[in-house]
């Protein structure tokens, strides 16, 4: 099989580090072209490989994730799509189940709501419902947006509502190596992997392999080793945690340990878990709403099963459960970011 050829690499370089002097091969490059990389180097291993989506062949490329493909690939196998994403998508679980391997791309989250039937009814439950004897190779990609006033309609995190459904992976990487691995990870799985990026992810520049990689779908990474408080942070929350926590470290003497969950859905559990034994307080910190959200199922599980770790009561930092506002002073007071963070950090500490 022409995936047996890729390893799974974990030995990621120093993420925040501008001085970082080396790593696999001291390349580094934008958060798009780690993306784009990816899906590349994933064409030429496997001809099942394709990618779809609005907008893919377009000059920008999907934020430029999907730039140029369809030039070195064809656009029999990188192609446009129309807004149909209900069709579109039952045709990615079709050929999916006769064995080839679609990725899917949506401009936004907020759209995966039109196929919801085909991901969560169909792609998500094939695998159980035939005794493992059918296999749905599929990876839908969507971004989520913010910072130019997108709204209430374009700009919804909801992997909350995604994280409920059995039989499909959830990603949220947060670093350029990271994109890059889990994105070939999530086309290597045998069954349907949706992977929600952030566009403020796209501001990063990371040193990244050139040769392929997976990072391994349910594996964790500390990023900031403290003391005093856990802090698991989603998607681009991680790079504002780690600010709060090297500020709070110098303003406070607070020394919190920051935890990168890459995936969401299998969660690496014993990772956090483990933290939370060392440090006995817990902040979670996600873009998404606060009820019934990724910050509450990862709050739960640590009472569930850490409960006797915690001295003080777990802290949500998430957004506001409001839909969100278009206008620039209102957007900014609605997403939470390094200082809700901090205040976060301390409340935990302190309580």
């Amino acid at each position: 099989m022409p995936w047996s050829r890729i390893k799974p690499d974990t030995n990621e370089p120093d993420f925040l580090s501008d001085a970082m002097p080396g790593g696999p091969d001291g390349r580094r490059i934008t958060y798009a072209e780690a993306v784009n990389e990816a899906l590349s180097q994933a064409l030429d291993l496997d001809p099942r490989v394709f990618v779809m989506g609005q907008g893919v062949d377009d000059p920008s490329g999907m934020f430029g994730a999907t730039r140029g493909l369809h030039l070195r690939h064809g656009r029999e196998r990188v192609f446009d799509t129309p807004l149909a994403e209900t069709a579109l998508s039952g045709v990615a679980v079709g050929a999916a189940l006769g064995g080839m391997r679609p990725v899917y791309f949506h401009n936004r989250p907020d759209f995966l709501l039109l196929a919801m039937d085909q991901l969560v009814n169909h792609a998500a439950k094939w695998h159980y419902m035939f005794g493992g004897a059918a296999c749905v190779p599929l990876v839908f990609w969507a971004c989520i947006g913010r910072g130019w006033g997108s709204a209430a309609q374009h700009s919804q995190a909801l992997q909350g509502l995604f994280n409920h459904v059995p039989g499909l992976k959830l990603v949220m990487p947060a670093t350029c190596f990271d994109a890059k691995g889990l994105m070939l990870a999530a086309i290597a799985d045998d069954n349907p992997v949706l992977i929600i990026d952030h566009r403020m992810n796209f501001r990063q520049r990371g040193i990244v392999p050139e040769t392929p990689y997976t990072v391994p779908l349910g594996r964790g990474v500390v990023r900031r080793r403290g003391r005093d408080v856990t802090v698991v942070a989603v998607s681009h929350l991680l790079a504002e945690a780690f600010a709060a926590a090297q500020e709070l470290a110098a303003e406070e003497g607070v020394e919190a340990e920051i935890i990168d969950p890459r995936t969401l859905r299998p969660l690496d559990e014993e990772l956090i878990l483990a933290s939370v034994a060392r440090t006995g307080r817990l902040v979670v910190a996600d873009t998404g709403w606060k009820t019934g959200g990724v910050a509450a199922e990862i709050a739960a599980m640590v009472a569930e099963k850490g409960f006797d770790s915690l001295r003080a009561p777990v802290v949500r930092v998430c957004n506001p459960d409001l839909p969100t506002p278009s206008g620039y002073t209102l957007e900014r007071a609605y997403y939470v970011g390094k200082d809700e963070i901090k205040a976060g950090i301390l409340k935990a500490a302190r309580g």
